[in-house]
């Protein structure tokens, strides 16, 4: 538990969302709605599923770091940062959503997907060979497993947690060092398989072996950068006092800086070996991402996704100041959308950059479905888990330098 030096600092406030944070909720939720009606209507169906599945993709990546920051806190039984699980396991409220914006998403297969167009494979023999693995039905076979997969863990591991602040049962945390590592081994695998599914096979004469880990490395650098915004707004809103501190910001900025060398050194690796190779079904697909517009769009991500945020983090005392920190990370959410972008895009209007009303709408009723989840989360929970054994070493947490 706390010890005295702490007492008078600490104080938990339960959970409330401003009418206008609330209204804003509301208005994302129905112009999501209202965009995808009029897509629809004027038979704009071809811009309506792509601005669909980079939006779906964006926040379904948000809500499985969530559980994989949880997860991963648990199975190496880290102290410093029970105080700060819980909002981990809030992003992952947005799960059950995957599976149904999932299989909403198999209506616009035949927008998105060549290997549906049996004319595509007729005609393409790498394609046909592929065919066991690309079709409809073992397709939707793998998402549902994967969500399936997710949920249970999520009951588990968060339904622990959350069992915990009723009962005080040391045995939970204990029990969730096993399902943790389970998770963990089961993510590694079906997230691997759902990136090559929902963005690789876009284009399915092309192939990359770490496709999977350069999609992983997007994840968790913009679910940290997530986690570090959320970990202000509620410090400063008062609802965490002394429970999340400036110590804790330090550490979660470290692990945002390491894992943007991280994406960088993926990124780096997938495109060297495929310039080394110089294989015709390889080098396509960063042909098609230097040509069009999409030249820029491919150096601003080396920018702002590696170099900026990287230089951005490196000062100590910078790590420490909240309005530094929320503008580096929003940089680091924008640019995660601008990967999932630049990752589908090419592939449709004869592989010309296009951005308008369509991506901006859609990706506005995701954001607000998303924080009407996540806040809900909120409300009902606890925000700190207070009866976790280890509770006592993240309140007296102090970065070492």
């Amino acid at each position: 538990m706390a010890t005295a030096n702490h007492q008078h600092k600490i104080e938990l406030k339960k959970f409330e969302v401003s009418k206008t944070l609330q209204i804003l909720i509301y208005a994302f939720l129905g112009i999501g709605v209202l965009t995808m009606i009029l897509a629809f209507v004027t038979q704009r169906q071809d811009r309506l599923w792509s601005s669909y599945l980079v939006a779906f993709f964006y926040f379904s990546c948000l809500a499985l770091g969530g559980l994989f920051w949880a997860a991963l806190n648990n199975l190496t039984k880290a102290g410093w940062s029970v105080s700060i699980r819980r909002i981990a396991e809030a992003m992952t409220a947005f799960m059950p959503a995957i599976l149904v914006g999932g299989l909403i998403l198999v209506a616009g297969f035949k927008y998105l997907f060549p290997w549906m167009d049996p004319d595509v494979i007729a005609n393409n023999p790498l394609i046909q060979a592929k065919t066991p693995y690309l079709n409809t039905g073992f397709f939707i076979l793998r998402l549902v497993i994967f969500c399936a997969g997710w949920f249970f863990f999520r009951y588990m591991i968060v339904g622990n947690s959350l069992k915990q602040d009723q009962n005080g049962d040391d045995q939970l945390t204990h029990k969730n060092v096993s399902y943790s590592i389970a998770f963990v081994l089961f993510f590694a695998i079906s997230f691997s398989l759902f990136s090559v599914d929902l963005l690789m096979s876009l284009l399915p004469t092309w192939y990359s072996t770490i496709f999977g880990i350069y999609c992983f490395s997007g994840l968790f650098q913009a679910s940290l950068a997530a986690l570090a915004i959320l970990m202000i707004f509620l410090r400063r809103g008062g609802f965490v006092s002394g429970y999340i501190t400036h110590e804790h910001q330090h550490d979660v900025v470290k692990f945002i800086k390491g894992f943007t060398v991280f994406w960088a050194y993926i990124a780096f690796s997938q495109f060297m070996l495929i310039w080394y190779a110089n294989i015709p079904e390889e080098t396509e697909y960063y042909i098609m991402r230097s040509q069009n517009g999409w030249l820029g769009i491919s150096i601003l991500l080396l920018i702002f996704r590696f170099i900026v945020p990287f230089m951005a983090l490196l000062p100590m005392g910078l790590k420490r100041n909240d309005n530094h920190v929320i503008l580096v990370s929003s940089l680091i959410l924008l640019m995660q959308y601008v990967d999932i972008y630049w990752m589908v895009y090419p592939n449709f209007n004869d592989g010309h950059f296009v951005f308008g009303f369509w991506e901006i709408g859609i990706f506005l009723g995701f954001a607000g479905l998303f924080m009407l989840m996540l806040f809900n989360f909120f409300k009902k929970n606890s925000l700190v888990a207070l009866r976790d054994p280890r509770i006592g070493e993240a309140l007296n947490h102090h970065v070492t330098y």
